[in-house]
């Protein structure tokens, strides 16, 4: 049976410049694929046992999950990616979380 995909978490701080434009992301993506989506603030616990964590083994918000029905959680956001003018761009980091959440469901 293949695996499908349950929903989206997204894991974030109000305080963090790129909250609104990863809330953003988190909630098409969702709409767009159809499952639900939950939204955790500073949930660090989780952070730090499914995200990814920089060389010091630090894991920053925010970072957007799947969640899949065979229990596995992975990382399909967790660097915002700029635009030509250095500017977070909302379409190139939607188009890096589906085509994340496509590959592990092809595995």
């Amino acid at each position: 049976m293949a695996k499908k995909l349950k929903k989206i978490v997204l894991v974030s701080g109000t305080f963090h410049p790129l909250h609104a434009k990863a809330e953003r992301v988190a909630k098409e993506v969702a709409s767009e694929l159809g499952v639900e989506l939950e939204i955790k603030l500073e949930d660090y616990v989780y952070l730090s046992e499914h995200g990814v964590k920089d060389e010091f083994g630090f894991a920053s918000v925010p970072q957007i999950f799947a969640e899949f029905d065979d229990g596995a959680i992975k990382p399909v956001l967790w660097e915002f990616p700029l635009n030509e003018k250095l500017k977070p761009d909302v379409s190139k980091a939607k188009e890096q979380v589906i085509s994340r959440i496509k590959e592990e469901l092809e595995k």
